[in-house]
């Protein structure tokens, strides 16, 4: 297969608000920087779709024969219930609910995070780094940026002076904001607050005597500021200035314009090149939420185990339907939506299986170097993967009419067009073949059938030991097993 480095690629950048032609800072290299979870909890659906959109993006870098070095986060502490400086850190007020150590708490749900992400068939990070293994940098950031006359420390707290740092830089390009509005729309601080305007936000907190998570530092034992985390692990990693930044939108303000304004602080100049904003994930038309019961977890999709969909979707299918849309745009889930992506997904895996099938001629009816060039302009243009499965199923059109002798094939273009194929849609999409997992599952399906006969055979004899070990092994490797009526099922956790 050709690697298209020439390629023109056109980004949409948040900071600029147009398309710009991407120009990396080191020829044939790339770094990338991606906000990854706050780890307190089940990832949901929709952060899975921000995660999934800069995996299509990495991937399709590197089918470009670009070098990526992608680092995507771990927010381990430091993010406060209500983004505004002030409650509890989410992962202090889990553990706290749960009784369990706050490392806990990140353990079960990175565990979590990276199992969903597997399922989906996400490639990992080049680097994964976490809060709490850089409070030493995030420390070093603090006193540059006090040096520099951008921040103040108050009864043990550190505060990024938004005012004296807007005086010569300008705090909001990011977002669209100006300080001036910010501040006429700010109610005036509470009695209780240490901050000198509404508008500072914390580097580093003094942490209370109940405080769980803490560190020693120059100005006494605390916790990072959350926006502080993503400049210390991104400038250590990729330097002072990079070529992308990426997460969702609703990041946008105040944390990334937050990342800007500490990095313009501490090294004079902007941190990123190009940032890049996923756009939400709704649920039948609604914003998903805990609160309103309007929100679903990635395994309840997988095993059919909500009152949302009438049936089990498998990853592939979910990830599917998410690219196609736009990375940029809202993206509705639904039953219906579903349905429509699996009978696509499938009817794209039967065309590149029946492809391999198809006999050969002396001239091809489909112009497949001209098709082949269309598919890169789509995701030359800010990876728009809608337009890129529009014209793969051109090809699934074309597939059937050669399978149906209503058109023709060389040999050379179909070896181009099966390599394309498989590229675009296993490679840069990401999608896994039908057929190899369906294979697998009804391996796996093989053996836990198996193991239920002789569990069943067990209870039958009074071998209870045995009968517990089987259940209790196969949940130990995420396999549940139910008793009904009419006898025992088992669901793939």
């Amino acid at each position: 297969m050709q690697v298209f480095k020439n390629q023109t690629l056109k980004i949409y950048n948040s900071l600029s608000g147009k398309k710009e032609v991407f120009k990396p800072i080191n020829e044939g290299h790339i770094g990338m920087y991606v906000c990854g979870p706050t780890v307190y909890s089940n990832v949901h659906l929709g952060n899975c779709r921000t995660f999934m959109s800069f995996d299509m993006i990495f991937r399709y870098f590197k089918h470009l024969g670009f070098k990526v070095r992608y680092v995507r986060n771990i927010t381990d502490a430091g993010h406060l219930v209500d983004d505004a400086d002030e409650g509890e850190d989410k992962i202090a007020k889990k553990a706290r609910l749960e009784q369990l150590e706050p490392m806990e708490v990140v353990q079960r749900y990175t565990v979590d995070f990276h199992t969903i992400l597997e399922k989906f068939n996400f490639l990992p990070p080049s680097i994964e780094p976490t809060a709490t293994g850089h409070i030493i940098e995030q420390i070093e950031i603090i006193k540059e940026i006090i040096s520099k006359g951008f921040a103040y420390e108050i009864n043990g707290s550190v505060y990024f002076d938004v005012k004296t740092f807007n005086e010569k830089k300008e705090y909001g390009k990011l977002s669209g904001r100006k300080l001036e509005d910010m501040i006429a729309n700010t109610r005036e601080l509470a009695a209780q607050s240490e901050k000198r305007n509404p508008q500072d936000f914390a580097l580093w907190k003094k942490a209370e005597p109940e405080h769980i998570m803490r560190w020693p530092s120059p100005w006494g034992d605390g916790f990072p500021g959350w926006h502080l985390e993503c400049t210390a692990m991104s400038t250590k990693y990729l330097g002072e200035t990079f070529d992308i930044h990426g997460g969702g939108m609703d990041l946008k303000f105040p944390h990334h314009e937050c990342e800007i304004a500490q990095a313009e602080a501490c090294n004079g100049h902007s941190p990123v090149n190009y940032w890049l904003h996923a756009n939400m994930l709704t649920l039948n038309g609604k914003k998903m939420a805990k609160s309103t019961g309007n929100s679903i977890l990635p395994n309840e999709i997988f095993t059919g185990e909500n009152t949302f969909l009438s049936k089990a979707f498998s990853p592939s299918v979910v990830r599917f339907f998410m690219m196609q849309a736009h990375y940029t745009s809202i993206l509705d889930i639904s039953n219906d939506a579903l349905l429509a992506s699996e009978k696509g997904f499938n009817k794209l895996m039967e065309a590149i299986d029946s492809l391999n099938k198809v006999t050969v001629k002396d001239s091809s009816t489909f112009n497949v170097e001209q098709w082949q060039q269309q598919c890169y302009d789509a995701m030359n243009d800010d990876f728009n993967s809608p337009i890129l499965i529009a014209k793969l199923f051109e090809a699934v059109k074309q597939i059937n009419l050669i399978k149906e002798e209503k058109a023709s094939i060389t040999l050379a273009d179909k070896t181009v067009l099966t390599d394309t194929l498989h590229s675009f849609v296993f490679d840069v999409l990401g999608l896994e073949d039908k057929n190899t997992k369906d294979n697998n599952s009804n391996k796996i399906d093989g053996v836990v059938e198996l193991l239920i006969e002789l569990r069943k055979e067990a209870r039958e004899n009074k071998d209870f030991a045995t009968s517990d070990k089987i259940r209790n092994q196969l949940a130990e490797m995420g396999i549940e097993l139910k008793d009904g009526k009419e006898g025992t099922t088992f669901t793939i956790l």
